[in-house]
């Protein structure tokens, strides 16, 4: 439903509906500048159509495998035999491409989803959105993946060490844009409060110094 001017500026004045200056520190203080209601289901579209292409190129190569392993005791020998082979070896490659990457996308984007709901989660728990929620939510991801999976020991600690590096890179990237556009971030702002003090002490210590060698 899309509301028009009318209708927004009614609720606005009714205190339902945020005001324009309220909309702006919304997105300035959410992830990448976009609030958890656009970001989770803009998370899973791109989820969903990563794992899609990926899928389809895996499941299509696969199922023209299958056929030609299926149908190698029955190949055939004339022009026309061949013509029907391969229009049939076609449209089964794409058949199966496309049942595979309709499964592969939908598991992408789940545990995408999930990823990032978790982390929207840490930081409404904590208050701040910074890397350590990043790095929580996905080792958590990683250790249902192994669960769901029934991956080994050694294979679940590879796939942690894994999720770890990932939650420290995108995470990392997170925190560098927030810090660009002005959102807050914690431990960013716990450092300018611990050493800027200092650096301005300092600073004002060594202009003082200065001056007074000039004077004299």
């Amino acid at each position: 439903m899309v509301l028009t001017e009318e209708q927004i500026e009614a609720l606005r004045t009714a205190g339902k509906y945020p005001t324009e200056e309220q909309l702006k520190e919304i997105y300035r203080h959410s992830r990448l500048n976009l609030p958890t209601p656009v970001r989770l289901p803009l998370t899973a579209g791109i989820a969903f159509m990563v794992g899609l292409s990926l899928g389809t190129a895996q499941g299509s190569k696969m199922a023209g495998m299958r056929f030609r392993a299926e149908h190698a005791h029955k190949l055939p020998d004339t022009t026309t035999g061949w013509y029907l082979y391969h229009k049939s070896k076609n449209y089964h490659s794409a058949l199966g491409g496309l049942i595979e990457g309709a499964k592969m996308g939908a598991r992408v984007a789940f545990w995408t989803t999930t990823m990032f709901a978790i982390e929207n989660m840490f930081d409404k728990y904590r208050g701040t959105a910074d890397i350590l929620n990043t790095v929580t939510s996905c080792v958590a991801v990683a250790g249902g993946f192994s669960l769901w999976n029934r991956f080994s020991l050694p294979m679940a600690a590879r796939t942690t060490k894994t999720a770890i590096a990932v939650g420290f890179v995108y995470g990392g990237l997170q925190d560098a844009v927030g810090v660009l556009r002005g959102r807050p971030i914690g431990y960013v702002d716990y450092l300018k409060r611990r050493f800027g003090g200092n650096t301005t002490e300092i600073t004002s210590t060594a202009t003082q110094d200065k001056q007074e060698k000039i004077l004299s």
